[in-house]
């Protein structure tokens, strides 16, 4: 696969991830981004520190969890297609990206009581751009036949880490609005922004790798 992490060092993740943790605090969950990290790359992961992975792709997750575990705690934080829910429910503790009726349907069908989403939010407006619908997000959660614990957003990418935070105030003000506990905002780009807006969960790459 292009783009693929290779030669990763634990001591080096290690000391990213304590420098994120001394800015972000304690009470947020930081989640690495393991896309382009293979398979044999995530035991340095493990040795660092690093106890909660997020992957986008159910082919992917099945992969390295097949092999690791035990060693992390799993999340879905990609493109959720409905017809992948069967197979993520059992195998990760919390989807990141639910968006779609489609995908309630299947969680009415397979989840069960423990089960927990986020929903995915387009605080933003992107034409094209998956995520509810602020307007709409009311509305969505009711028809969610298991427990919305939190949001997620994905603002536009910009180079400079404030364009993000309006968009992330707006999704903690949504999140307090719904009575949820769990914001999922921020990568390795703005992350301290997200902090900062209420952040309990940042998806971090590049930030813990390089």
């Amino acid at each position: 696969m292009p783009g693929q992490i290779h030669g990763l060092e634990a001591a080096k993740i290690r000391s990213n991830l304590e420098r994120v943790r001394s800015t972000a605090g304690d009470q947020v969950e930081i989640l690495a981004a393991t896309k382009y990290v293979p398979v044999e790359e995530m035991g340095a992961l493990a040795e660092a520190g690093i106890t909660l992975v997020g992957e986008n792709r159910l082919q992917d997750l099945e992969a390295k969890r097949e092999r690791w575990a035990d060693s992390f705690q799993w999340d879905f934080i990609g493109n959720l297609q409905s017809r992948k829910v069967k197979s993520l429910l059992p195998i990760c503790r919390l989807i990141h990206s639910v968006a779609s009726d489609s995908v309630l349907e299947q969680l009415g069908r397979h989840a069960d009581p423990s089960t927990e989403v986020l929903v995915e939010v387009n605080v933003a407006g992107e034409q094209g751009k998956g995520g509810v619908e602020p307007s709409e997000l009311a509305a969505f959660i009711e028809h969610c036949p298991v427990r919305v614990s939190g949001l997620m957003t994905m603002p536009p990418f910009s180079q400079d880490p404030e364009a993000s935070r309006p968009h992330f105030a707006r999704l903690a003000e949504l999140c307090a609005e719904h009575g949820l506990a769990r914001l999922s905002m921020g990568t390795s780009q703005d992350w301290q922004v997200a902090a900062e807006e209420g952040a309990t969960i940042i998806r971090l790459g590049t930030v813990l790798y390089a």
